[in-house]
């Protein structure tokens, strides 16, 4: 009988059972540019000598069942055993860059390896272009919101009030640019109904929070009425009570004019009324000498 084939089908089977002691995790990890990204490498065979990491193929890290982790080159890289399980290593991974992205491999040298897969994405901007914007009721207001510098392509929302806007009702665009980020650009029309918080969010999957951009939409002329309470905005009573206080600086400058006008002639008006009521005599005696009243300027008059 030939146990040729009896042995390979063994050895098949012993590859497949050791094989089946050996773990990978995270299957996937999406991490931002910058942070850190870990993996843990788990085997019930202790008969292992070297497992080696790979981050696309390419040798990164190697540990000896007997020393431990070897001295290596990258800074970047560690590696230590699981705080849980003794027989399991975590792999560490720094300020991961978007050229890390791809496969990490755990090796397990002639026994088996297992491979996972690593994205790393980048964080931008997002901003809502414009001051606050202040219009009547009814009017329409229209922003404009850019989140530039993302990687992949970033998801962008807008919210009025803290609720979510319907897509339909705001368009998108997107650019790639040289260095692989993304710019994406939308504008978002609003009807003036009351006066309103506008925000415009940007997200990848890696970010726990969108990063949010706001603007204060200010609507005037606006009358919000509950039952009988009727409340006008302060934009309108701030403009009612400029013009009146205006109107009484211009008031209170004509009375104050006119009446330092009346103070500087008064004096003058009365020494003048004094010396006509009082006639010649007065006249006389102003200029210290006598009175004629026959005298005449124009020369001597006839007999």
């Amino acid at each position: 009988m030939d146990i040729f084939p009896l042995l390979v089908l063994l050895l098949s089977c012993m590859i497949q059972e050791v094989g089946a002691e050996m773990k990978l995790s995270p299957e996937e990890l999406t991490v931002l540019r910058g942070e850190e990204a870990q993996f843990t490498c788990s085997t019930s065979n202790i008969q292992w000598a070297v497992m080696i990491w790979q981050l696309n193929q390419i040798p990164v890290l190697t540990i000896s069942n007997e020393t431990g982790v070897l001295p290596f080159a990258n800074p970047d890289v560690s590696a230590e055993k699981s705080p849980d399980s003794p027989g399991d290593w975590v792999f560490s991974l720094k300020n991961t860059q978007r050229d890390n992205q791809g496969q990490v491999t755990c090796d397990l040298q002639d026994i088996d390896r297992r491979t996972a897969s690593l994205s790393v994405q980048e964080k931008g901007s997002v901003k809502v272009f414009g001051d606050n914007e202040l219009v009547l009721k009814g009017q329409s207001a229209v922003f404009e919101c850019q989140a530039a510098g993302w990687y992949p392509e970033p998801s962008l929302q807008w919210k009025v009030d803290d609720k979510l806007v319907s897509q339909g009702e705001y368009n998108i665009s997107s650019e790639e640019s040289g260095k692989g980020l993304f710019t994406v650009t939308s504008y978002h029309s609003v009807t003036a109904a009351k006066s309103s918080h506008v925000d415009c969010l940007a997200s990848v999957s890696a970010l726990t929070t969108p990063l949010k951009s706001s603007v204060r939409l200010t609507v005037v002329a606006e009358v919000v009425q509950d039952g009988d309470d009727c409340t006008v905005p302060l934009a309108v009573t701030a403009s009612l009570a400029a013009l009146l206080l205006l109107l009484l600086l211009c008031i209170g400058t004509v009375l104050c004019y006119r009446q330092r006008r009346q103070a500087k002639s008064g004096p003058q008006e009365a020494i003048w009324f004094s010396q006509s009521g009082s006639g010649g005599g007065s006249v006389a005696e102003a200029i210290g000498g006598q009175f004629n009243p026959g005298y005449s300027s124009d020369g001597p008059t006839g007999p």
